[in-house]
């Protein structure tokens, strides 16, 4: 069982197999909400254990698809923790335990700000890798 949580920890949850993959995001939005490294989970592995009540919701606008969950208590940006989907991306810094993953992609590469270097070989996108 993987832990995870926000900084205040009025919202937990587990995971019951590690994430599949891990990508770095650097549109403007996921940075500017400090959730740029994330990583992806199968629907049938997550289970909010705690604090569902005091989740706030980001709506998504074009292009981007996802909408982004927040602790409306201590700001944490959890990822999309409400999703429907089979898969669903979550903030990486919100795990509590150990996961052994290493960064695969960056997306929204366009929008990364000149001061960020990327330091990994890891695939790079313009924007949402394509399938």
């Amino acid at each position: 069982m993987i832990k995870g949580s926000c900084c205040c920890g009025a919202i937990q949850f587990e995971l019951t197999e590690m994430p599949s993959m891990m990508g770095m995001c650097h549109c403007s939005r996921c940075r500017k909400v400090g959730a740029s490294t994330l990583v992806f989970v199968k629907s049938e592995t997550f289970l909010l254990t705690a604090g569902r009540a005091n989740i706030a919701v980001y709506k998504a606008a074009p292009p981007y698809i996802y909408d982004r969950c927040f602790c409306s208590l201590c700001g944490t940006s959890l990822g999309e923790v409400l999703s429907d989907m089979d898969s669903f991306p979550i903030n990486a810094n919100c795990i509590d335990d150990e996961i052994k993953l290493e960064n695969t992609f960056h997306e929204f590469v366009s929008e990364k700000p000149n001061w960020f270097k990327i330091g990994d070989n890891a695939k790079q996108f313009d924007e949402h890798p394509h399938n």
